[in-house]
């Protein structure tokens, strides 16, 4: 077997074994392929697709290739969230308190920008001091004691994703679904949470332009997550237009603040508060949606999620005393106001209904 004959395979659209994917990842991390091979390898994965064995198949290989989170019992009460990516997609940093604040413990492992699209890091990066570079212990303790944390990989967590990662961004790989089904379950099962919600953005101005494309995702991330004992579910959200007010690292910042102070736009705030009922469900905090939208709500409004989000922030070496006045946070040297018109309905559901694909357990 060798690096060659693995990349042709796929190249002619065939199946690629499990110990294919696991002999060419591991010989990738121990320097005996180059980063030029493995890049082709993921243009004929792209090209040619992978079925679900496949992607279960590497999924599992990236996430062996590092260190795996455990948490105590009860482990049903761990959840996290992940989304596909959107302009002015802050959901995180308003979701991950919140959804604490109700009981639930959210271990957040999540990404930088990829794409068009901003990344969850980069935006609490534009807070002073905060850090993204948090070892296994110190992420674990913050969980704990807080009841969230957001952080990035580290050399620990999945170190082939974090290197595939970036492969694909400069390889133009990036909107292949097994690949994204890998990465993002590789990365999400390494951070110990029991269940997870997936946020598909579809639309115009995300990965998945069209219905059929995010249901095609979803319909992966459910089918490898359920193979693997997870309790998961999938909701798609439209991305036809920026979610919320801003887009922008320390504006997305300024104003997941502002919402969390009760001042929020109406389609962040439905996005917020359907992804939360599902993560409390599968928490087993509230299984009511009803109940458990009136609880998030009754959270937002006595500012429990912002103590929270100040909480963590705070355990993550952050300072938000630039927050405190809007004198006083950064603003770029040219500012102009542009009114946008959606001009493209995705599906004839109602605006911002969000679409439950299903749920499931292994």
């Amino acid at each position: 077997m060798n690096a060659i004959e693995i990349i042709a395979k796929k190249r002619d659209g065939l199946k690629l074994t499990c110990h294919e994917l696991e002999f060419f990842v591991n010989s990738f991390l121990k320097g005996r392929i180059t980063d030029y091979q493995l890049t082709a390898l993921l243009m004929a994965i792209y090209l040619n697709g992978m079925d679900l064995d496949e992607t279960a198949w590497l999924t599992d290989v990236m996430l062996k290739s590092g260190e795996k989170v455990t948490f105590p019992i009860p482990q049903n009460i761990y959840v996290d969230k992940h989304s596909t990516g959107g302009i002015g997609d802050k959901v995180s940093l308003i979701l991950s308190p919140l959804v604490a604040s109700c009981g639930a413990k959210v271990p957040m492992l999540s990404g930088r920008g990829l794409g068009h699209t901003g990344g969850t890091l980069d935006k609490l990066e534009s807070i002073p001091g905060f850090r993204t570079d948090l070892s296994i212990n110190e992420f674990k303790d913050i969980v704990e004691i807080v009841g969230c944390v957001i952080s990035g990989q580290t050399s620990q967590i999945a170190p082939a994703d974090r290197i595939i990662y970036t492969l694909r961004h400069c390889s133009a790989t990036v909107e292949s679904v097994p690949l994204i089904c890998a990465s993002i379950l590789s990365k999400k099962f390494a951070a110990g949470p029991k269940g997870f919600v997936f946020d598909i953005k579809c639309g115009n101005g995300a990965f998945m332009k069209t219905i059929d494309e995010a249901e095609k995702l979803a319909f992966f991330l459910i089918e490898v997550a359920k193979a693997m004992g997870k309790k998961v579910t999938a909701l798609i959200t439209d991305m036809n237009q920026p979610l919320g007010y801003s887009a922008g690292n320390i504006l997305e910042v300024t104003e997941s603040i502002e919402a969390l102070m009760g001042k929020i736009s109406p389609d962040l705030y439905n996005v917020v508060l359907e992804l939360g009922a599902e993560m409390l469900h599968i928490a087993e905090i509230q299984k009511d949606r009803n109940k458990a939208i009136s609880l998030l709500k009754e959270k937002l409004k006595k500012k429990s999620a912002l103590a929270k989000f100040e909480e963590m922030v705070s355990k993550q070496g952050g300072d938000l005393t630039i927050f405190s006045n809007n004198t006083t946070v950064p603003k770029a040297p040219a500012i102009g106001t542009f009114k946008s018109i959606n001009l493209l309905i995705i599906s004839p559901r109602k605006f911002l209904s969000l679409y439950l694909m299903g749920t499931g357990s292994g």
